[in-house]
Parts: C-alpha cells; structure tokens; sequence
C-alpha cells in the first residue's frame, strides 16, 4: 500500500505543478493592461523579509485626500501580478489598494510558512508601510485574497483590530477540517499544494516535515499536526474576530476540493459581526477565475459593493439582503435564506436496513473524481462523477437507494450518515457517496466524505456518524437516491489492512439511516 501511496503522490504532484504553472501564466495575464500609475515596490515585512508588491492608487490622487484601503495577499502559488486587474477596478472606484507576494513565493523574500504567524504579521507590516507611504486613510481597512489570500486576510483580522472588512473567497477557516476530515488524508488536494510550492515557491522545514508526516501516515504526529493546524486556522481565533468586529464575508465553491464548504458554513455561524456567505457551483477559485483575468464576475462585483459599504458607507442595500446566497448546481440563480441553519428546511431520512459486508482495499467505481478536473465539468456542463449503480460489485461497495421521487428534491445543505459498523481489524477507512439515480441507474455524484477509524476492537461494532459534504443540488422527479460506501478512492489515503471487512448493521434501537436536508417547497 506504501508504494501504491507514493506513486500515486508522484503523479498527483507531477499534474497539480503543470496546472499550477499554467494558472501562473493567467495569473500574469493582466499586467499587458495594467494602467500608469502602478508602483512595484519593495516592502519590509515580519522580521525584515522582504515583500514584493504592487500600488494602485485613485487616479489624481495627490496626498490632499485620505482614501479606504484594501490589501492583497496573493493566493498559493501565484505572483503578485495575480489581482491586478480587479486593483485596477477598486482603485477607480476610490481605493488604495496593496497586493503582496506572500513570503516564500516568487520573488518575495523568506520561506513557506503556511499562514503561520509570520504571515499574519506580514499583513500588519503592509497595512503599516500602505499608511506610512500612500494616501490611505487608517479608518478605513480591509483585506481580501482567494484561496491562500483569503485565510491569511481572516487571520489578520483577528489579530489587527485595524482591518474592518474582510472578503475571503475560496479559502478555509479549519485547515484540518478542509484536508484531514474524518481523520483521512485529503492526498490530492495536499499534492496540489505541496507541489505548487515546490514549483512556485521555498518551504520552511517544518512544512516540508509536515507534508511527509501527513503522507506517511504518521499517528506518532497526529496531535502535531492537529495543532500545527489550529495554530493557521482563523476557526481557532473566532472570538478575537467578533470582538475586533470586522464585517465578513466569504465565499465558496460546493466543489472546491481543497476546501469544502462545511467548514465555511461551521465557521459563518460562529461569526457575531455583518456577514455573508455564497456557495456557487465549482470547485477551488473556479468562481473567481474570471474576474481575475478582468472579466465581470458575480464574486468580484459583490466584494466590491462589500467594501464600499463597509468601508466607505455606501447604502448600496447590501446590508439588507438575506446574507447566506446560494446557487443550486442544478439550476442556477441565486437563493437567499437569514442563516445557514435555514437552508434546509426540512430532513427526509433513507433507512439503510438489514447488514451489508463489504471487502476492503479494492475501488468499487464509485469515487468522488479527480481534484479540480470533475467540479469544473459539473460547473460548466453539469456532469458530475458518474457511476453505474447496478453494476458496482457488492463484495466491494455496499448500496441503499431510496423510492423513486414523484416530485423533485431539492437538496440544500449537509447530508449525514448514521450508521453501526463491525470492523474485522482496528483500523479502517471508508468512504460514503450519495447519489442522484436516473431511471438507466446512473448514479450522478451529488456529494461524498471519507471517514478513517484506528485502534478500534476488531469484532466489536461502534456507532458512526458522518456528514457529508455541503451542497446545493436537484433530484429530478422519477429519480432515486443512492447512499454507496466502499473504500478506496483516488482523493483520499485509506488505511484499510489487507484483507480487512467492514459490516453495516442496522440495530433496532438505534437503526441506520442517511438523513437528507431539502429546501422548503
């Protein structure tokens, strides 16, 4: 299984630098219209490394006149080339804006830190050097960045009472949750990122440590990396953002399979500040890719009209709008709801009854696609992951589907799984799929979570509660569910011993059921 893990992380990073290389280059593409008055400059950030950045100040600007300002930190991988054309767009608009190469990346000065608390000072520095050399006005900040950029600004929020609105698209606020969730190794997505990094950028020892414990699979540093997480999680620090009281707002893609929208969702409910959260279709910063090349963009526009309210008082409404703002992946087209906790009005449970065995270490075909590659095809053609429920080998995949549906359920929300497993040895992983079934019994992948047990008692059955990643999606009527768990899957490491079995059972004090969150209809 070793050997199975290390190729396959070859492969994965070997693919994930040649896709991060080339949204580099688009990443680049602005700067051919970047307009005069852009300034690159040289800045001193946390313990004197040097930052490198870029200035975009209001036109006719001429220091007579204190203007808000928005700082950038760029996304993993990509240079600091990579916001200008929306700083172009928000500096017409009236602000300063600052985008940075975070350290370790590019040209920028340092190593890798992974939001560590070099990066968080970082942000404090460049707020520092923006009012110390522009005209920018020291009651009027914020930060916003995608993916990368968007946790660092969080993070920054929370330890500088300065900045006082916050647009973080595409990022993450557990970063355990996002890549280690139900104790599995997210492999891709951390391929991506590692490799990025190697292609883009210098790691820091301690995160190059931190990228092999995870591989390995180390339990020894389990704890370790727990806390090395915690420590870049703007989950972590949510009580010093309420009372910094920063306005808010997040955005996301139901896809993004770096950092699924739960831990988003988990993260908005705790935040006691203005907030607001959108869930579009997508996977990680697909929904903001055009407006980074200067295209308009639903994302961008609505961060913008974010910080001219917040920043700059403009009664543009956006205050009064239903803050959670989600788009199905079926139809498209905005739904607004008051809290997270209104998206799914009502739950239907599908019993999972009798007892299932199934046999380890084999891929059933059922799986949750390949990092990136599958939700950009579900957002732009509608085609999820695909498979055949009929034909998935029940000595490798147990099944349950539900009647057929005579009017069309509109998911919204977390699916979760309730269920009692026997495991043969004491350790094990699993990973459960729901899926839209058409009348030919192809299965539509509507979402999937993995789940890894260790040091459990072989033969003694435990009691497993599993959610299911947020999503937004319409069953037809004439369709049926279908709750599919096996144990391999290419995005994820298992930890299943050869041979292993797993055992589903249904108790009559305590049955089985997945439970389905649906939209009032």
């Amino acid at each position: 299984m070793g050997h199975t893990r290390k190729a396959l992380r070859t492969t994965a990073v070997g693919a994930v630098s040649a896709t991060l290389i080339s949204g580099s280059a688009l990443g680049l593409a602005p700067t051919a219209h970047a307009a005069d008055g852009i300034r690159f400059v040289d800045i001193t950030g946390d313990g004197g490394t040097v930052l490198k950045a870029n200035v975009i100040t209001p036109a006719g600007a001429d220091g007579t006149h204190r203007h808000p300002l928005l700082v950038l930190p760029t996304s993993w991988g990509l240079p600091q080339a990579e916001y200008l054309a929306q700083a172009r767009k928000l500096a017409n608009s009236g602000y300063v804006v600052v985008s940075y190469n975070v350290r370790g990346f590019w040209q920028s000065g340092g190593e890798i830190e992974v939001a560590g608390p070099p990066d968080t000072a970082d942000a404090s520095k460049v707020i520092d050097w923006a009012l110390a050399n522009t005209p920018a006005d020291s009651r009027h900040i914020g930060m916003a960045g995608v993916s990368y950029g968007a946790g660092i600004s969080l993070l920054a929020a929370a330890h500088d009472k300065r900045i006082k609105a916050v647009a973080a698209l595409s990022g993450w606020a557990d970063l355990i949750g996002s890549i280690y969730s139900g104790r599995t190794q997210h492999v891709q997505a951390a391929a991506l990122l590692d490799g990025a990094s190697l292609v883009t950028g210098r790691q820091a020892p301690e995160v190059r440590q931190v990228f092999n414990d995870f591989y390995a699979s180390n339990l020894a540093k389990e704890q370790d990396l727990i806390n090395w997480g915690k420590k870049r999680s703007p989950a972590t620090y949510v009580d010093q953002l309420n009372q910094n009281g920063a306005a808010v707002m997040m955005a996301n893609a139901w896809g993004d399979t770096i950092f699924p929208p739960n831990q988003y969702a988990d993260f908005y409910e705790k935040l006691k500040g203005p907030k607001r959260l959108e869930l579009r279709p997508g996977d990680h910063a697909t929904a903001e890719l055009t407006g980074l090349l200067g295209l308009p963009n639903d994302v961008w526009t609505d961060t913008g009209r974010w910080f001219d309210h917040y920043l700059k008082g403009v009664d543009n409404g956006v205050d009064r709008e239903q803050p959670v703002r989600l788009t199905s992946r079926s139809t498209g087209g905005y739904e607004g709801y008051p809290d997270w906790k209104s998206v799914a009005a009502t739950e239907r449970k599908i019993a999972l009854g009798g007892t299932t065995t199934i046999h380890t270490n084999v891929d059933s075909g059922a799986d949750g696609g390949i990092v990136f590659l599958s939700s950009i095809l579900d957002q732009v053609a509608k085609l999820p992951p695909v498979a055949s429920i009929p034909l998935l080998p029940r000595r490798w995949a147990a099944v349950w589907q539900s009647q057929k549906y005579g009017t069309v359920q509109q998911i919204r929300g977390t699916a979760r799984l309730h269920t009692t497993v026997t495991p043969t040895k004491e350790s094990g992983t699993l990973v459960a799929y729901l899926y839209d079934v058409g009348p030919l019994g192809l299965g539509k992948l509507v979402s999937n979570a993995p789940y890894t047990f260790h040091g459990l008692t072989p033969g003694k059955p435990f009691g497993l509660d599993l959610e299911l990643f947020s999503t937004a999606y319409d069953v037809p009527a004439g369709h049926r569910l279908a709750l599919v768990v096996d144990t391999v899957d290419p995005l994820y490491i298992e930890h299943n011993p050869s041979g292993a079995r797993l055992t589903f059972s249904s108790p009559a004090d305590d049955p089985s059921y997945v439970s389905i969150p649906l939209r009032e209809q």
